[in-house]
């Protein structure tokens, strides 16, 4: 996958890769001030202005991977700024580029409204301090010559969370940040990062806990055609975990509860929203409380599979795999009971398996604990999909209509629609990560470079239904709503 962070992602895996070494032979306290040297041995700097400002970045990412903030502050966001990392990108959100001929015409000047635009010798010069950033100046230039550097973290972000200190550094507001970590691949410094609970499970498997790994339903072509769940489930006993369980079988559990609750809403005329994406619950929690009746209570396919482990032994450790920096910000939420106790990210669970010497082989397709429905739960409109399948199976209405968002700002949409009462849909499917989970920001591959490969292994499956899949399971052991 070609992303603009290729070399942030090297040096990110190789700490993790070195701290999770460390933890497997529970040497991290006495080895983990050597990383540093390790990552960035000197004399020369290889990536920064100085060996010196290198080690303290890894350092800072070195606490990341312990699941602590990279700085002194303590806070429970996830996601986090690493603050020796941000400091290379422009303050002024428009600037004047050698382009401007320094014109008689003089547009810019007569269309700022601040009076921020003086004439230099050579060209036009914005004043930052005065520039409000409307950016009228751009549009009246008749040849292009002011540009609008908008930092990448800060646009990519879909609530506007990010603002700068006054050293430039970024700073997240955590009362708007939903978690999604949109922000994390998108800074070309790898300044921005997510905290990781590599280590909490590395001791907890040392511990002789009993740890079961939770897989994504998007976890089905990030690997190639020829790695599958049983391919996974094999990697993960190797390193001690004590079995893998498919979380599509949670796609089928959280469609069959969510199937009763739109049932019962469409009669009553209740417009709702899913609630199986931790991002949109969090842009609802934060930016829409006045929604959050709105919401299914339904729990997510995550906690479904947790709740049933942790039925049949209370004393299970449950960790769920996947591409989504969110998920991690709903194990810590202590209002939701049963649900996973970590989560982690497929970067992460490979640095754990690399630091053992275990890799992912080729295995048959043999291993299939969901539906099909609920191994689309992974794609943008896979819940829908799920959900209408099982109203079909019991025989409701399926003649309704559903907002499928595609992405936070498509969610965003959604949410004020519904807000104002204008909401022409009956129902919400919220996806804050554009096609799905398999867009989660910690995916291995892109949408599209995984789609032969899903297509493939999901078509390999049988046709079971969601009902009929479920009545292998317990399902009176646990409840499948948050309250």
């Amino acid at each position: 996958m070609v992303t603009n962070d290729a070399t942030i992602l090297r040096i990110k895996h190789d700490i993790l890769y070195e701290v999770a070494k460390l933890a497997w032979n529970d040497q991290l306290e006495d080895g983990r001030d050597d990383i540093p040297y390790k990552i960035s041995p000197g004399p020369q700097a290889q990536y920064r202005c100085c060996v010196y400002k290198e080690r303290e970045i890894v350092r800072q990412r070195i606490r990341l991977a312990e699941g602590k903030c990279p700085s002194d502050r303590n806070t429970n966001n996830v996601v986090q700024v690493i603050n020796a990392a941000c400091e290379e990108c422009p303050i002024a959100s428009y600037t004047v580029t050698d382009n401007c001929r320094k014109c008689m015409g003089k547009a810019c000047q007569n269309s700022c409204p601040f009076g921020a635009i003086s004439m230099g010798n050579t060209k036009a010069h914005i004043d930052p301090d005065k520039c409000r950033e409307c950016g009228k100046c751009s549009q009246a230039c008749p040849y292009n010559a002011i540009a609008h550097l908008e930092r990448p973290c800060k646009k990519v972000c879909p609530v506007d969370a990010i603002t700068y200190d006054e050293y430039g550094v970024c700073v997240i507001d955590e009362k708007k940040c939903i978690q999604c970590g949109a922000c994390i691949h998108s800074c070309p410094f790898g300044a921005i990062g997510s905290k990781t609970f590599m280590v909490d499970v590395i001791r907890l498997i040392n511990a002789g806990k009993k740890v079961v790994a939770m897989l994504a339903p998007a976890t089905e072509g990030q690997f190639g055609p020829d790695i599958t769940f049983a391919s996974w489930k094999t990697a993960l006993k190797k390193i001690g975990f004590a079995d893998m369980i498919e979380v599509g079988l949670g796609g089928d559990m959280t469609a069959a509860a969510e199937a009763e609750e739109w049932a019962e809403a469409y009669k009553e005329g209740k417009k709702m929203t899913t609630s199986c994406c931790p991002a949109f619950v969090n842009m609802i929690k934060q930016h829409f409380p006045q929604l959050l009746d709105n919401m299914s209570t339904t729990v997510s396919p995550m906690c479904a599979v947790s709740r049933m482990l942790k039925a049949q032994d209370p004393e299970v450790v449950t960790v769920f795999i996947g591409p989504c920096i969110a998920k991690k910000s709903e194990t810590l939420d202590l209002n939701i009971q049963g649900n996973a106790d970590y989560a982690m990210t497929y970067g992460e669970i490979r640095a754990m398996m690399r630091a053992k010497d275990v890799n992912l082989e080729p295995e048959e397709n043999s291993m299939q604990e969901a539906s099909v429905f609920g191994k689309r739960f992974g794609n943008g409109g896979g819940v829908t999909a799920a959900v209408l399948e099982c109203l079909k199976e019991s025989g409701e209405n399926t003649d309704i209509k559903v907002a499928r968002c595609n992405g936070a700002a498509e969610c965003k949409k959604a949410l004020l629609l519904l807000k104002v009462g204008r909401l022409p849909e009956d129902f919400i499917e919220g996806m804050a990560c554009v096609g799905g989970c398999v867009g989660g920001p910690s995916k291995h591959k892109a949408e599209l470079e995984a789609k032969k490969s899903r297509d493939k292994l999901i078509a390999e499956a049988d046709a079971r239904e969601v009902h009929e899949n479920l009545k292998a399971y317990d399902m009176s052991s646990f409840s499948m709503h948050r309250h």
